[in-house]
């Protein structure tokens, strides 16, 4: 197939990693970068060889350019979204979808109207660690999968990231930042969740960020920090996530572990591309590997965007999907209010993502 031209919009902390990736593509070709920021646009530019450095305004009516790889902050998701589609432009964006559940609704219900496709990361289910496990699973290693337990632990952004003041806003915190990898895989693994009871922490003090330029400025947290909740599947199997930025000591708790009537299995953090898949079955001593299905590297960001591309040339559905975005981002909203109305919360999108199937 002719590589399909790509517009990115917005060349912050992430770009590199799609842009490292994409380069060695046989299906895309990043055309063209812009951001709010022109410096930083043309900085990527000259750091990856792209020539092709313009205003936002002036990507989204570039006539060669037909898919949008929207890396903004969550806050610009939906605005740049709808904008692209707008000007007739497919749209593959950084998790999350959105900030909020209407904005995603009417991107979604646009993109349909005007015959478009929405993607949306994470991508990494698209790597051998998940898909060597959700073979394994749907071949019957571990018989039938009636339980999980998931874990993001951590100290928070503030150790790592030059300017993490986004990740204490609305649409971010560990949930909207690091929920959608391990959701994601689990949904992948397991199939859509029905319902979610949760208990989140209300936001905590300031956090002082930790290194770069403005190592010691305090900066404002508006988003809660630690959640915890219990998730049941249309399956019939139940779940356990816990997302946190208020682990400084690091945790030894596994990734994720898939619990199934003859065994356990060991998937690898979800974060990442690769990642050695084990297997416990009942009677066994030891954990022992399953074998890859594929080789992954720890980077492959703009999997989804490829497959995405190749679907929209073939006419097929593909997999990192604005439907299966949204069922994300609803399981995610549903964890706060949960925690805010004292009950499980019923996921209207379950049944969406099956019929979409």
């Amino acid at each position: 197939m002719t590589k399909m031209k790509v517009g990115m919009i917005g060349c912050g902390n992430i770009s590199p990693a799609y842009l490292t990736y994409l380069a060695r593509s046989e299906v895309v070709e990043v055309h063209a970068l812009a951001d709010l920021l022109p410096e930083k646009a043309h900085e990527r530019g000259a750091e990856f060889g792209i020539a092709n450095v313009c205003t936002v305004e002036e990507l989204l009516n570039h006539p060669e350019i037909e898919l949008i790889l929207n890396l903004t902050v969550p806050s610009s998701h939906a605005s740049v979204n709808m904008n692209a589609l707008q000007k007739g432009k497919h749209v593959y964006v950084e998790k999350p979808l959105s900030v909020s559940l209407e904005e995603a609704k009417a991107t979604l219900e646009l993109a349909e109207a005007k015959g478009l496709r929405v993607g949306c990361a994470p991508d990494t289910f698209l790597g051998a660690g998940i898909e060597t496990s959700r073979r394994a699973i749907q071949d019957g290693l571990i018989g039938k999968p009636v339980a999980a337990t998931a874990f993001m632990m951590g100290g928070g952004p503030e150790n790592w990231h030059p300017n993490p003041a986004f990740f204490y806003a609305e649409g971010g915190g560990p949930m909207f930042d690091m929920g959608p990898y391990y959701l994601t895989a689990l949904v992948q693994l397991l199939g859509p969740i029905s319902r979610i009871s949760a208990i989140v922490s209300p936001p905590g003090p300031e956090r002082s960020i930790q290194t770069g330029p403005r190592a010691g400025e305090s900066i404002p947290v508006r988003t809660p920090t630690h959640y915890s909740g219990r998730l049941g599947f249309a399956s019939g199997a139940v779940g356990t996530l816990v997302t946190s930025f208020d682990i400084p000591g690091g945790s030894a708790l596994p990734s994720m572990e898939i619990y199934g009537t003859k065994g356990t299995l060991s998937v690898p953090d979800p974060n990442y591309f690769n990642g050695e898949v084990k297997v416990r079955l009942h009677g066994d001593e030891e954990w022992r590997p399953v074998p890859p299905a594929f080789e992954s590297g720890p980077n492959e960001r703009g999997r989804g965007l490829e497959d995405m591309a190749r679907a929209i040339a073939s006419g097929e559905g593909h997999r990192a999907s604005g439907a299966a975005a949204y069922h994300v981002l609803e399981a995610m909203h549903a964890y706060e209010r949960s925690s805010r109305e004292g009950r499980h919360i019923e996921l209207s999108s379950a049944f969406m993502l099956q019929t979409a199937k």
